[in-house]
């Protein structure tokens, strides 16, 4: 009987941490790159650069991809299936050409979620200013209990992301 309240005293105590972290989250990441918004604008609103500069879509090389609709435009698509990256799509939800432009993300597998991927680009000296900033819920409990770490992640991607971006945009 001990052995059973002890086992439920866990559980309780794991579902109190779950419910005090956050549901939701934001990463924001920016740089300046030397090149005007457009031509930045540009490598991030047409999918076909994706795998370029990003480096999440680089570590499963074998992932199965599809880019489907009209780059630079609502409805354009790249949609992956591999083993490492596991299955999903990022679709053009808005866009303001050289300004802004909102995707949204869907994971399918391994685990089901959603967020936004919003990126904002500002004429600034020598160049343009890239925001990169991605928001989204994690669920009740085993997301919030991950959350530290997948935000932890999210960051280190977004600046290893704008590095490869400056980098292909300045070449």
């Amino acid at each position: 009987m001990i052995i059973l309240y002890a086992i439920l005293g866990i559980i309780a105590l794991v579902l109190l941490v779950a419910a005090v972290l956050p549901g939701k989250y934001l990463v924001e990441k920016s740089t300046v790159i030397s090149r005007p918004s457009a031509e930045v604008y540009n490598k991030i609103a047409d999918l076909h650069h994706y795998r370029d500069w990003n480096p999440w879509a680089k570590t499963d090389p074998d992932a199965q991809t599809t880019i489907t609709g009209e780059p630079m435009h609502v409805g354009h698509k790249y949609y992956w299936n591999g083993k490492k990256v596991g299955e999903g799509s990022l679709t053009v939800r808005s866009t303001v050409p050289s300004k802004a432009i909102n995707f949204d993300l869907v994971f399918l597998k391994p685990f089901k979620s959603q967020a936004i991927d919003a990126w904002d680009f500002t004429e600034v000296d020598g160049g343009t200013k890239v925001v990169w900033r991605n928001s989204g819920a994690f669920p009740f409990p085993v997301a919030r209990l991950m959350g530290p770490s997948i935000t932890k992640q999210l960051n280190t991607q977004f600046e290893d992301g704008l590095r490869n971006l400056k980098e292909m945009c300045e070449k």
